[in-house]
């Protein structure tokens, strides 16, 4: 099996903290990584009724 990181065509951005709190740094975010994402509300509500669950406020940003 060839190295899955051969295919990434462009370095990810900088992250801050360590360990299960490392995360991406938001100030170093452009749309160029996806930061964007216009329909979120609406995939969240999409996606809560084909589960059958109730529909709920989407995750904070």
């Amino acid at each position: 099996m060839s190295d899955p990181l051969d295919r990434v065509t462009s370095t990810p951005p900088p992250t801050l903290g360590e360990g299960c709190v490392r995360r991406y740094d938001p100030d170093a975010l452009s749309p160029e990584n996806g930061t964007e994402f216009p329909g979120a509300a609406e995939l969240w509500q999409q996606l809560q009724r084909t589960t059958g669950d109730k529909p709920e406020s989407p995750p904070e940003k």
